[in-house]
């Protein structure tokens, strides 16, 4: 069994979708039937949404809001956003939830899932909807692109990559770090057009495999999600220098170096202090500032 977490662009609750999902206590007894299973966040019609499946997370617990007990938090972990949006309806007309597929009128529809913001999800749907959403990360296809294909691969990793689709192999799909690495690659490099946001390079190699790698700003091992907004493209380099805080970025984006700290011979790789770095051209895919301050505030224990 899984679940189907419906979001809105209209939502009046306090959602974070990469950690919390809130929501009134008319779902509470569903919700508490979901804990330990995974979710598929659907987008509605509301604020032009695309009534897709776009991401999936792991239900841990379930909390009463402390400020509002008709309230309650689903707090989530593993949060994984899909390659691309999955329609709730396939290119074939079939609806992927089982509950609408039962329905004698298609029309419908809309009507069937007001008032089921959180519904469970048949476990064989649940593998179609996270399959399906996964089609570039699980693709052989660019497998070198993505870090999944060649002798650097672990026989784990690759033999629940070879294995037959099942709801089994799915959880662990999602739960594998070298696959959420190659989505996060994946979804970091496309925003920033495989080019590193502080030196400008910009290197395709054979089986399309960039030079520039997805670095975490806020790392996994502390808790910082697997998002485009907690990612930077940066050449192997630039990434080496920024994981041990050699430099970092202010509110305005703009490069900060610890001059005491970096290696002489690597100063003539970065553009000036006080430059801003390259950012990708949809706003809503920049770093988040919350995981960039968490970054700098190591950069100025380190540099002090």
């Amino acid at each position: 069994m899984a679940g189907v977490f419906d979001i809105s662009g209209q939502s009046k609750y306090d959602d974070a979708i990469t950690e919390r999902y809130h929501f009134p206590n008319k779902y509470l007894a569903v919700a508490q039937r979901l804990i330990g299973t995974w979710v598929v966040f659907r987008e509605t019609r509301a604020a032009q949404g695309s009534m897709s499946y776009i991401a999936t997370a792991f239900i841990e617990r379930i909390d009463i809001d402390p400020g509002d007990p008709t309230h309650s938090y689903a707090r989530l972990s593993n949060f994984l956003e899909f390659d691309r949006p999955v329609p709730y309806v396939s290119a074939e007309g079939r609806f992927r939830e089982a509950f609408l597929r039962e329905m004698e009128d298609r029309s419908a529809a809309g009507r069937m899932l007001r008032g089921r913001s959180i519904r469970e999800l048949h476990g064989d749907d649940f593998c179609e909807i996270a399959s399906a959403g996964l089609t570039d990360t699980l693709n052989p296809d660019l497998g070198i692109r993505l870090g999944l294909a060649g002798p650097g691969l672990d026989d784990a990793t690759r033999h629940i990559l070879e294995n037959p689709i099942s709801e089994r192999r799915i959880e662990q799909i999602l739960l594998n770090r070298k696959v959420r690495d190659a989505n996060f690659r994946n979804h970091v490099l496309s925003a920033y057009d495989d080019t590193c946001a502080v030196t400008g390079l910009r290197i395709v190699n054979g089986g399309g495999k960039a030079e520039a790698q997805a670095a975490h700003i806020w790392p996994v091992a502390d808790g910082g999600p697997d998002i485009v907004q907690n990612g930077i493209a940066l050449s192997a380099t630039a990434h080496w220098m920024f994981d041990r805080h050699l430099f970092t970025f202010d509110d305005n984006f703009c490069l900060l170096v610890s001059h005491n700290k970096m290696p002489h011979e690597y100063l003539k790789l970065l553009p000036g202090a006080g430059e801003q770095i390259r950012l990708p051209k949809d706003s809503a895919l920049h770093p988040r500032m919350d995981f960039v301050r968490k970054h700098r505030e190591r950069f100025a224990g380190l540099s002090s």
